[in-house]
């Protein structure tokens, strides 16, 4: 005799968004409470930057060059600020530590910027959810893929331009701005998370 079917869990009506609360408040309290070295990374990260890759003294302006997109500071979720600082800077890292990158820069100050990237990604790995890849429907997925299609023009820009010392200059300036970005968005990311924790105690009383 065939053995009876396992039945299957079903959600209740109400859970969805019960996890959602659950997890925007676990992401709430775990990005409120990162190392207070977090708030002046972005701009250690600019001195690094400055440090390791000087301004050329004659500028160049490479052709088609991909500029940072200023939109992703429209999302209003702390999980989702979240999730877009920590993709930036998987990217840098991935694109500054290139052995590509030209000989004139100085090694020293490019190995403290990648440390310094290599800490603040692994903060930000504990602080976004694992299972935020659920919730994308929830958010803004777009921010995401212009993330994600910027960082992949500036590696086809690399190519193009063999890369060249002036390609890689329009990269160190388009680094500086995905900085600022970072800045922003770890800063929008505490302001929200602190009224929606306040929000979710409110309702568990």
């Amino acid at each position: 005799m065939a053995a009876p079917a396992t039945p299957q869990p079903r959600l209740r009506p109400g859970a969805p968004p019960l996890l959602l609360l659950l997890t925007a408040l676990a992401t709430a309290f775990a990005c409120h409470h990162l190392p207070p070295r977090h708030d002046t990374f972005p701009w250690d990260s600019l001195q690094l930057l400055q440090a390791m890759a000087p301004s050329p003294t004659q500028p160049c302006h490479p052709h088609q060059a991909p500029l940072f997109p200023d939109t992703l500071l429209h999302t209003n979720h702390p999980q989702q600020a979240a999730a877009n600082a920590l993709r930036i800077l998987q990217h840098l890292f991935h694109t500054l530590s290139s052995p590509s990158t030209p000989q004139h820069w100085d090694a020293q100050a490019r190995h403290h910027l990648l440390n310094s990237l290599q800490h603040r990604i692994h903060h930000l790995e504990q602080c976004v959810p694992t299972n935020w890849m659920l919730f994308k429907r929830q958010g803004p997925r777009n921010l995401s893929l212009t993330i994600n299609k910027f960082f992949r023009d500036i590696q086809h820009f690399l190519r193009t331009h063999h890369h060249s010392a002036c390609a890689w200059d329009h990269v160190r300036l388009q680094a500086r701005a995905a900085f600022q970005q970072v800045d922003a968005l770890l800063r929008q990311m505490k302001s929200q998370a602190t009224p929606e924790s306040r929000r979710g105690s409110t309702k568990a009383c």
